[in-house]
């Protein structure tokens, strides 16, 4: 019975959901998704390590030989370095955290900090220190900043379309009408969303690139003894986003050229 009576009242929203507000919808989930991406590796709290750029970690494992390597004996040598570290080190947008033993999280933005609550040998390669280099020399989260500020003025904007509301016609019975929004702040909700789009999309694009390009060089340059990767959920939360700001985009553009068919049909 409650289930019924929650269906019920579900359905009687329903007219009243207009395109806009599906719209805005979809521009809330993207700034959520993109306000978690900012926030990843910021703090120990649950879920947010696992959000993260890049990962570096020590673990042994057979060392790829190549004919361009000189001397592929260095493996061994670094090897004795590391010995038994088993540290891990994330990398996020604002902040990095740190698994000295493969157990709890410890996270900040300041490396020093991290730095001094390990030992040398935990971390003997400097793990934490190349993961501050990579946040702080080519980790830049300023588009994705701005780009959410954009959306969420592209969400006000939007607010502000009329709604379904009634009015008496020529005969005097009440209807219920849903006026066109203002083409004025429609076009300029269009143009901001656009290049919240554009700014998502060259930010999520270099954050691919350097996290692949950071990754391989790491795992590389410690054969044998680091491996490293990429942070999936970082990688779907920013590719989603920047799927739902073109899917809002493109819902906008046809909603302009729908009115513009529709004055021109009236006219």
């Amino acid at each position: 019975m409650p289930t019924t009576r929650f269906q019920l009242g579900w359905y009687r929203w329903l007219p009243f959901l207009g395109y806009h507000h599906v719209l805005m919808i979809l521009i809330a989930v993207a700034i959520i998704l993109l306000s978690l991406l900012l926030a990843g590796c910021s703090s120990s709290s649950p879920l947010i390590p696992d959000i993260f750029l890049l990962s570096l970690y020590y673990q042994r494992y057979t060392a790829v030989p190549d004919t361009a390597q000189t001397d592929y004996n260095v493996n061994n040598a670094i090897a004795n370095i590391v010995g038994g570290a088993r540290l891990q080190a994330r990398v996020g947008y604002f902040g990095i955290c740190v698994s000295p033993d493969g157990g709890s999280w410890l996270c900040s933005n300041n490396a020093t900090t991290l730095a001094n609550e390990v030992t040398v040998d935990q971390d003997p390669l400097n793990l934490i220190w190349l993961a501050s280099q990579f946040k702080d020399m080519i980790v830049f989260p300023y588009l994705l900043i701005i780009a959410i500020i954009f959306a969420f003025i592209c969400l006000l904007l939007l607010a502000t379309f009329p709604g379904w509301h009634e009015e008496e016609d020529s005969e005097g019975s009440e209807r219920e009408v849903k006026p066109f929004p203002s083409r004025p702040v429609s076009q300029v909700a269009l143009a901001i969303i656009f290049i919240a789009s554009i700014f998502v999309l060259v930010s999520v694009l270099w954050q691919h690139t350097a996290s692949v390009a950071a990754s391989i060089i790491a795992q590389d340059l410690a054969n044998g003894s680091v491996l490293s990767g990429v942070g999936t959920s970082a990688m779907v939360m920013g590719w989603f986003s920047f799927t739902l700001l073109i899917i809002v985009t493109i819902g906008l553009l046809v909603m302009i050229l729908s009115m513009e068919v529709l004055e021109h049909i009236m006219d």
